[in-house]
């Protein structure tokens, strides 16, 4: 790859949902330094074409390349599912990692039985890569999709009384309650936040996977191998949105685990 290890990794979604990834990217690389850019003005991804996902991605990524990263991770799955291989190609030789292939895997191996059901974006689902991604790592494995168009709206607005969340949540999962998979993937970065109210409206043995934690170890092994890892760096993270900055840096601290409100630069693309 021949990058400079010092660099930081750059990572960006549409709006706050992959600062899930980024705080299991900091867990997990506490050294590394970090650029994460939130496409705050043309949220949510999941109901655009594919065409237009490709375009804001590569427009999101232009930014982070123009301030010298050396990895590129893409937080958003939506993202992850139309334009991770036009981001490899067009930005070769800098890795560039999604979190549609970790998110699988780890599903694959929760599951049973009974199957996986993936809880994404309207695109995601339709698009199906989770689906494939599922089936190429286990064939006979059950596979089923929920698009839950109303998911990253609610979960930008921050913290909600579980009165208003939990009729949503259980609307959308109520077909697959009495004998639907026990694996349940959350197939979208912002649905992290709904995890614990997630549990209350699914079956007590469902097993709830995200693909952050899957997400982060794969970038960590991958910079490992390549020598590309920072283990002296300070771990700062510079914020960058597109829109409602100062939203931004209030809401963003509800996806960061409650984190210190945190400061963001208004960019255009």
């Amino acid at each position: 790859m021949g990058s400079d290890p010092s660099l930081p990794i750059g990572v960006f979604d549409s709006g706050m949902g992959g600062l899930t990834v980024l705080a299991e990217l900091r867990r997990q690389l506490p050294g590394e330094r970090f650029i994460y850019l939130g496409d705050t003005a043309r949220l949510p991804y999941g109901t655009k074409s594919p065409d237009t996902v490709v375009r804001y991605a590569t427009q999101a990524s232009d930014q982070l390349v123009e301030r010298g990263v050396k990895a590129l991770v893409v937080a958003c799955n939506t993202a992850s599912a139309f334009a991770l291989d036009h981001l490899a190609e067009h930005f070769a030789p800098l890795p560039v990692y999604g979190v549609v292939e970790p998110g699988a895997a780890a599903a694959a191996r929760e599951a049973d039985a009974s199957g996986v059901l993936v809880l994404a974006t309207e695109s995601t689902i339709q698009g199906g890569a989770y689906q494939r991604a599922l089936t190429a790592l286990a064939p006979r494995l059950p596979v089923f999709g929920r698009a839950c168009p109303l998911w990253v709206t609610l979960a930008e607005q921050g913290p909600q009384d579980r009165a208003l969340t939990e009729p949503v949540l259980a609307h959308y999962v109520s077909g697959f309650v009495a004998n639907g998979p026990r694996t349940v993937l959350l197939g979208c970065t912002h649905f992290p936040v709904f995890r614990e109210a997630l549990a209350t409206v699914l079956p007590t043995d469902a097993r709830i996977v995200d693909s952050a934690r899957t997400t982060a170890a794969a970038v960590a092994a991958e910079l490992r191998a390549h020598e590309l890892l920072n283990t002296d760096g300070s771990g700062q993270c510079r914020y960058l949105a597109t829109d409602g900055v100062a939203r931004f840096q209030r809401v963003g601290s509800y996806f960061l685990g409650g984190v210190a409100e945190i400061n963001a630069e208004l960019v255009d693309l």
